[in-house]
């Protein structure tokens, strides 16, 4: 069976989860809107979020449905991530599911013709949406999976950060069997792994070993299942453990880097080394080596970077009256040399 919320939802097992209760995230924050219109009935929450010493697990709580990507579970999903994102409180998000299915991908009866282009489409702007939100997030995104990730479940481990899985994991884009191409997982997907391995994947809709996705670089790290979560907070735990603004900065500038020729990587990321530098907790780090302690972390942001902080909501696509990907993460980034591509 896969993972339930790390055990710290009520299950039996050992670890230091069962000392203390994790900490639930406000009641209501995570509402869906009225029903009608072509959307969902309001029914149980599809995902659960406990948040505790920095980390924030959420849980794709519809095993009956092998956790299907509805749009009812997107927008759980969505909201959960963007819950406090800004709170200095907050370091680090977990993404498991329960059940023996991380996630099956899009539930394919919202896809019949049954339902308006207008609803199929608001679907894949709001998968979209919660991808480009994992990457955008000022903190880092773990996946931790445990089962089967297929499709748009495939596409939501290739978008995180950071990836584990257990041993018996698969991942799969069958998209192709059943005459509905994978395309938006492909942008992920081509984005985690070798083109050639991705259009394999792809065209064929076969599936890959953990140990494959591994080794083509779709995730992170594998572990037998016993030892998943054990790994998985241990990763979130080191990163919880460090500065926030350290960690934000680094992570909005390793994607921003990623697309550009070589000299403007380099230009950008040595000017983000001197605003890293400038950080208060930079100074910290950089004493507390010298001086051979630990750091003591602030966590705090200078005050004239504060209308340069990325506002997630900004990354919402419907109603913004700009195209798809028009919005950037703003964080903290450094200015490319005169000239230079913007992207």
């Amino acid at each position: 069976m896969a993972a339930t919320g790390l055990r710290a939802f009520g299950t039996k097992g050992p670890g230091w989860l069962q000392r203390s209760p994790w900490a639930p995230l406000s009641a209501g924050f995570c509402s869906r809107g009225p029903a009608g219109a072509g959307r969902p009935e309001l029914g149980p929450r599809l995902t659960s979020a406990r948040q505790r010493d920095g980390i924030r697990n959420i849980v794709l709580s519809d095993p009956k449905k092998r956790n299907a990507l509805s749009l009812a579970m997107l927008k759980s999903l969505q909201s959960d991530i963007l819950h406090e994102a800004e709170s200095k409180d907050l370091k680090v998000i977990i993404i498991s599911a329960e059940g023996p299915v991380f996630s099956s991908g899009h539930d394919l009866k919202e896809l019949t013709d049954e339902r308006s282009p207008g609803y199929h489409a608001e679907v894949f702007q709001t998968c979209s949406e919660v991808m480009m939100l994992i990457q955008n997030h000022p903190v880092p995104v773990i996946a931790m999976v445990n089962g089967l990730a297929t499709a748009a479940g495939c596409q939501l481990v290739a978008s995180c950060d950071i990836a584990v899985a257990s041993d018996t994991s698969s991942f799969a884009t069958p998209g192709v069997n059943l005459g509905l191409f994978c395309s938006t997982p492909g942008v992920a997907l081509g984005r985690a792994v070798p083109r050639k391995v991705a259009l394999q994947m792809l065209l064929t809709g076969e599936p890959i070993s953990a140990q494959e996705a591994l080794r083509h670089g779709l995730l992170s790290k594998v572990v037998p299942a016993e030892r998943l979560e054990e790994e998985t907070m241990r990763i979130a735990g080191k990163i919880a453990s460090l500065s926030r603004p350290v960690v934000a900065l680094g992570k909005a500038t390793f994607y921003r880097q990623l697309p550009q020729d070589l000299r403007t990587a380099y230009h950008l990321t040595s000017q983000t080394m001197v605003d890293n530098v400038a950080l208060k907790d930079g100074q910290e780090g950089i004493k507390a080596f010298i001086q051979k302690r630990k750091p003591i972390w602030s966590h705090i942001m200078p005050g004239h970077w504060e209308e340069k902080r990325f506002h997630l909501a900004s990354i919402h696509l419907r109603g913004s009256g700009e195209p798809s990907g028009s919005h950037r993460n703003t964080h903290l980034r450094p200015q490319p040399p005169r000239g230079a591509q913007r992207v």
